[in-house]
């Protein structure tokens, strides 16, 4: 509930959420916030405000990056974003997140609720995104899955860094394994 947040050298705490997406950062809460009445397709274009001076050409781009990304966003383009699941609401809403060209994006507990496949769906588009050069903070509870899919993890217990490093080095760190990856070690 405290702290800073620093992007580009900027201090980016009294920022309003148009602000921040015009400094280059997206976010996926874990509530989602899609617009239900609206399509699939709308509610990707309303992620691309931010660039609605480049054009439809470009928006076109971005929609095909993201349908891409997303096959079955694009089968489901015309359908309400309230009647999707929620798998599908969770890539729509890193879909729209997209759209907007992030240079950071923010994921906030994006497997929550999601079935085991579907996590590993979405965290594959993570990895993906993050093999292409976007810059990810995962916030993630699953540790096993944030830490296969993160260069670098941070530990927090009671608001405090508690251990911090190379995500495979965190995965064998020993406090680490018995805490949170429900891995007893016999030694």
């Amino acid at each position: 509930s405290q702290g800073r947040i620093r992007f580009d050298g900027h201090d980016c705490r009294g920022a309003n959420p148009q602000q921040r997406v015009e400094m280059g950062m997206g976010l996926v809460t874990e509530k989602r916030d899609l617009f239900g009445s609206m399509t699939v397709e709308d509610n990707l274009t309303l992620g691309a405000f931010r660039n609605r001076r480049k054009g439809k050409a470009a928006r076109r781009s971005e929609l095909d990056r993201v349908y891409a990304l997303f096959p079955r966003l694009k089968e489901r383009s015309t359908q309400l974003a309230q009647t999707l699941s929620g798998g599908e609401r969770q890539m729509l809403a890193l879909g729209r997140a997209l759209m907007a060209q992030p240079r950071l994006l923010p994921l906030d507990e994006p497997s929550l609720g999601l079935a085991p496949r579907i996590v590993r769906e979405m965290l594959q588009a993570v990895s993906q995104l993050r093999d292409s050069g976007l810059s990810v903070l995962l916030v993630e509870q699953n540790a096993r899955a944030a830490l296969q899919t993160a260069d670098e993890g941070y530990v927090l217990e009671l608001g405090e860094v508690a251990l911090h490093g190379p995500s495979a080095q965190l995965m064998h760190d020993p406090k680490v394994e018995s805490t949170y990856l429900g891995m007893l070690r016999e030694d």
